[in-house]
């Protein structure tokens, strides 16, 4: 099997990656930033350090790396050889990346290659396999959507393991360096899937895996936004120390039975069943082992105050199936206050909240409607509490 990975950040390098090499597999990167891509083929190893009581370090090769102007190979690679491509750019730039994939899939057609080809979507972000279909399909000919639809595997997966930077003297000595979860659960959409995937550690094909990752990301990642942006508020460094904070895990509670109330209803999960797997993202948050900064989990709280993503979107999710999301619309108020001077982000927030009020946020950030009103409210008062309690 050959192997190709569009990204080689800190999930595609510390997750993909690793888990293609402890597989037996090579593989070849994808990447739009060219000094990544030299740095790679230069040194031709990586280290990955998986975190625990015990720090084990495993040294990745076995890889080589194209830039994002190297259309010819990258064609005819996916033209010719390639059985299985992972995906891991971030949600953002998957319509440029499925263009690619499309015009490799289109000269494989015209060559007459009739082996299967899956593509494997390792985004943390809502629907990325509709992104990428959308970008493959749209305007096709005949022809060519007959051949996808044949010969074309697009399935979503949910990365659930955390990668992050390590400390700046590691990575004086090897820059590609990463530190990562010992986690390994790799859940694959089954029905997705043209051909079997390569042999990875981890691996589970899952055959009914409707809402599967939109539970990981209103589960994980509405956790993860509570704790770093109350955790900022009560003056936190590391994520494992604010996720022990008795007020902050009295909140977290809250918002895994808002979150878990409404999932449950929309996918007809299992209730106890459901709030187990709570426990494993409360488990991940307080691990000491992984040592997580607030800031790089907060960064960029425009984006994450978005209508779908972390907070926003299961918020209205949870009023949607009728509940209230009293504790969500508390981490939400927090985001709105998350002024990290060294984030450029966080800057504009805090420019848009002190030149136009919270409610032009709750408008333009967050893109709530007259119909959200609800909604609106419980932010706003949440929002006093946070001005008043918080060190601005």
């Amino acid at each position: 099997m050959e192997v190709l990975i569009f990204g080689a950040g800190k999930i595609a390098r510390g997750f993909i990656g690793h888990m293609l090499w402890k597989g037996g597999y090579g593989f070849h990167f994808v990447e739009s930033n060219e000094s990544l891509v030299q740095r790679l083929n230069e040194s031709k190893s990586y280290q990955v350090r998986i975190l625990g009581k015990e720090i084990i370090v495993d040294t990745v090769s076995g890889f080589d790396a194209f830039g994002y102007l190297d259309t010819e190979p990258i064609l005819k690679a996916i033209a010719h050889t390639i059985t299985t491509i992972f995906i891991s750019v971030g949600g953002k730039n998957l319509p440029g990346v499925g263009r690619c994939i499309r015009d490799g899939l289109f000269r494989r057609m015209q060559e007459c290659n009739q082996k299967p080809i899956n593509i494997v979507l390792c985004e943390n972000w809502l629907q990325p396999a509709t992104i990428i279909s959308n970008s493959i399909f749209t305007d096709a000919s005949a022809e060519f959507d007959q051949y996808c639809r044949s010969h074309v595997g697009i399935a979503e997966s949910v990365i659930m393991r955390s990668a992050i930077e390590p400390t700046t003297e590691i990575q004086k000595n090897d820059p590609l360096s990463i530190n990562v979860q010992d986690f390994w659960h790799f859940p694959v959409d089954a029905k997705g899937l043209k051909t079997q995937l390569p042999n990875l550690p981890g691996l589970e094909y899952v055959d009914n895996f409707s809402g599967y990752l939109e539970r990981k990301f209103y589960t994980y990642n509405a956790a993860n936004g509570t704790v770093s942006y109350l955790g900022y508020q009560k003056g936190y460094t590391y994520m494992s120390d604010a996720a022990k904070d008795p007020e902050i895990v009295t909140i977290l509670s809250k918002v895994y039975q808002e979150t878990g109330f409404a999932l449950c209803k929309k996918f007809n999960f299992d209730f106890t069943s459901h709030m187990e797997f709570t426990k494993t993202s409360l488990q991940k948050l307080q691990d000491e082992f992984l040592v997580d900064y607030i800031e790089r989990n907060a960064r960029d709280p425009i984006r994450k105050l978005g209508p779908n993503d972390r907070l926003v979107g299961p918020a209205k999710l949870v009023l949607e199936y009728g509940g209230v999301p009293d504790a969500l619309s508390m981490a939400i108020a927090a985001a709105i206050y998350y002024d990290e001077p060294s984030d450029s982000s966080a800057q504009l927030l805090k420019s848009y909240r002190q030149t136009y009020g919270i409610e032009y946020i709750l408008n333009r950030v967050c893109m709530l409607t007259p119909a959200d009103s609800i909604l609106k409210n419980l932010i706003m008062k949440n929002c006093e509490i946070v001005r008043a309690s918080s060190r601005l």
